[in-house]
This record gives structure tokens, sequence and C-alpha cells, in this order.
């Protein structure tokens, strides 16, 4: 009889099948439990715990396999491990920090109060996990260093490829994935790779000398940044990349897992700081903590405010005048806004993208001149239009607004270019250019430009 191969649909979390799991934790029915999840995936089950509360996750965790809960744990968000494994014991954390990898252990660890995580590594029974753990604890979380785990598999160039074959068994249950062999001499200086494929093909008895690639192997020193290592990992396609110390020593690996766990977060950390909040945060957070996170950019966005308030009156007396040029005032302020995140957001993302030849400051400002002249006299003339259509006849108001909207465009492509390139000189986030700040800033100057051109003009 042909066998049939079962794909399982997409798990969907319900309010029926959460309420059933509920009760059947209250009933600690662990069978029917057990029934319920051991088909779904770890991140299924994940999403199943961000539902339930302390107890009942921590009832339910402990009914999977260790290893299968090592895997939830890790792939939790860091707020809400924090709060889950409060209902831990440090002999229960140790069961899982024996199993994961050593850089996944030391996130955990780090978010630990220092008595439980020295408590915890004490209770370690793999006393080469404490010992990778306790080497990893020293470096930042953004480095190389911070992002690299210990296990990998290592064999020395004098070896064979036999041994190295024993060295791959002897340390498969250490090391989850093994994208390939890294060679080194005596000293543990790293000297190159050597491929799977290149093992298995390899004849009985060949030296790893004779096998092995030595070529310009790519490696990372533990100072680097992460950014510094995800532009590597991106330009060279690359699954894995050693860790070396200043003298060559391999230390370590980075697999891509990590790096693109590293850009997502600082994807996110960049989207927070263009929207203007200023702190890393979530919606399940604290009121107090949203509040404070959003507060800072609020206030500064209505001094902004109320300076470009302060220039608008100024020149009520000319508004008494000519009221109609208020009607253009939303006009101005919008396109100075847009106009300025437009061209910071581009240079933020030329900032962040690495893999080509740097552009000198000159050549950008060219560029970025040119762009803003086209749009600025293409919006002029839109503007011209439109303003005439609305106050039919009036030309010398329609000639202002045109001027005005120009200047407008071309000072807000200006600020938009420089002010993230400046920030990225000071070491700031550049991504602060694209928020709340460039559109405050060239509201001021957009109505200051407007007002001056329609006293010169008007």
């Amino acid at each position: 009889m042909e066998e049939i191969n079962v794909q399982h649909l997409p798990f969907e979390l319900t309010k029926e099948f959460l309420e059933e799991i509920r009760q059947l934790i209250t009933d600690q029915a662990k069978d029917e439990i057990i029934a319920k999840i051991e088909d779904l995936f770890p991140a299924d089950i994940t999403s199943i715990l961000y539902e339930l509360n302390g107890e009942e996750s921590k009832y339910l965790v402990q009914l999977l396999d260790t290893k299968i809960a090592a895997a939830i744990i890790t792939a939790l968000d860091t707020d809400d491990r924090k709060k889950f494994l409060k209902n831990f014991t440090s002999k229960e954390i140790s069961e899982y920090i024996n199993i994961v990898d050593s850089d996944d252990a030391v996130d955990i660890l780090n978010e630990q109060p220092v008595r439980i995580r020295e408590e915890v590594i004490a209770l370690l029974k793999d006393r080469e996990q404490a010992r990778f753990i306790i080497d990893l604890m020293h470096y930042d979380e953004d480095c190389a260093g911070g992002l690299m785990q210990k296990e990998l598999i290592k064999i020395n160039v004098t070896q064979t490829v036999t041994e190295c074959v024993e060295e791959i068994r002897r340390q498969a249950e250490d090391v989850e994935k093994v994208y390939s062999v890294y060679v080194v001499d005596d000293d543990g200086l790293l000297l190159g790779t050597v491929s799977l494929k290149k093992i298995i093909l390899a004849k009985r008895g060949s030296k790893i000398q004779d096998v092995y690639e030595a070529d310009e192997i790519v490696s990372v020193q533990t100072y680097s940044t992460g950014e510094e290592v995800a532009d590597l990992m991106q330009k060279y396609d690359l699954e894995a990349i050693p860790v070396v110390n200043i003298q060559g020593r391999l230390l370590g690996r980075i697999t891509i897992d990590d790096v693109v766990d590293f850009i997502t977060e600082s994807a996110q950390e960049d989207i927070q700081v263009m929207a203007g909040i200023s702190e890393d945060v979530e919606e399940d957070d604290s009121v107090w903590l949203l509040v404070r996170s959003r507060l800072p950019w609020l206030i500064g966005g209505m001094v902004g405010s109320f300076l470009a308030a302060k220039i608008i009156d100024r020149f009520d007396d000319t508004i008494a005048l000519l009221p109609a040029i208020s009607a253009f005032i939303p006009l101005i302020g919008s396109t100075g806004g847009n106009v300025g995140i437009q061209s910071s957001s581009l240079i933020v993302q030329s900032l962040a993208d690495k893999s080509g030849l740097d552009t000198t400051l000159w050549k950008r400002l060219q560029k970025v001149f040119v762009v803003a002249l086209i749009n600025a006299l293409i919006a002029a003339i839109f503007a011209f239009g439109c303003s005439m259509l609305i106050d039919s006849g009036e030309i010398m108001l329609s000639i202002t607004v045109s001027l005005s909207l120009f200047a407008v465009v071309m000072l807000a492509s200006l600020m938009g270019t420089v002010t993230p390139l400046v920030l990225n000189q000071l070491k700031i986030n550049p991504a602060v250019a694209s928020g709340p700040f460039i559109t405050t800033t060239n509201d001021i100057l957009g109505y200051g430009v407007y007002f001056m051109i329609v006293y010169f003009l008007l």
C-alpha cells in the first residue's frame, strides 16, 4: 500500500483550545495535555505560554521533554522569559541551561538576579558548559564575543580524517548544527576550515593538512560589532563565522540564527527611535513604562510647535493684512516635514548598508542637491498652479507660495541629509533624524522661510 505523506496544517490558537488547555491544567490531566500538544512545534507551544499565567505555563513546560522545553525557553521574548523563570528554582533553571547553546545560556542568565545566576552556574552538571558561560559573560552582548557560542568542532591540522570523523561523533551531542570543521595548530590558532563533503570523500588515512582549505578564511575578532558581523555574513553568504582573539586563536563561532536575532532587535530599536519612542518597549509593558518611553519626544515636539507658533505670531500683522497667506501654512509645514523624513530615511539606509564602496560626503551632497532641485522645481510649479486656482488673479501670492515651497523643499532636503550624517559622526543613532526631530525642526525653519518671503514680496 502506498504511504501517504501527511503534512500538519499551521497551528492556530483559538479561545476554545486555550480554555481547554487551562481546564486540563487545573485538573492536572497530564496525559490529556500531552496528547493535545505532542504534535505541535515548539513555536506553537510558545504561543500558548504567552496566554497562560506563571504557574500554568510552568506546569505545561515541565510536562515536556527537557530539550523541547529548553528550546521554548530560549525562544521566549526577554521580558516574558524573565517573568516566566521567576516561577522556577535555580536547580530547575540549571537543568535547561545545561543543554542550550552557551550564547543562549548567557543571555538567559544575564536576565536573572546575581544570586540566581551564581547558583545556576554552581549547579550545572556540565562543567564545560559552566566554563563556557563564565568565559562569555564578560563580553558586551552586541559585540562578536557576546554573540558567539563556544560549541564548535575543531581539529588539529596534524590529525587524520578518521580522527576528525571520530571528533565529530564525539561532539555531535553538544554541537547542534555542524556547518564545517575548523582547523587549528598546536597553539589553537585558526588555520582554515574543512567541509563535511571533503571529510566524507577523503581517502582513509588522509591527513587534515592535505584536505583543509587554508585560503583567506573570513573571521571576526571578539571586539567586532554586531553590525560588522552581520555585514560580513551577508557579503560572503555565510551560515557561520569563526571568532578569534587578537592573536588569531579560535574562541567560538557565530551562527546565522544569532545574527538574524541581532538584526531583528536592531531594526526594532531603529523603528522605535524613528517613531519617537526613547526606550525599548512592547505593547504589554506597564502603563508607566509606555508613557515614559513616549513622553520625552512628545514634550520636545510640543516645544518645537510652540516655537513655530511664536514665529507665526510675530507675523500676525502681515496675516491680518493678507489673510489668504494663512491658508498655505499647512502646505509649507507638511511638505517640509515629508521631504525631510524622505531625505533622512535614505541617508540612514545608506549608512546602514556597508556592502559597497563608501561614497564621499561631497558626492552624496551633490546627488542630494540635484534630486532636491528637481523636486523643488516640480513642487513649486504645482503649488503655483494650485494657488492660482484657489485665489484666482492673485499672481503675486501664487509666486510667493511657489518660491516659499521651493526654498522649504531645498532646506528640508539639506537638513534631512546633513543631520543623520552629523549624528553618525557623533556616534549617535542616525535613526533619530528620521522621526519627530526632523519634522519639528523643518516646521520651525519652514514657517520662518515662508513668512520672511511673504514679508519681502508682499
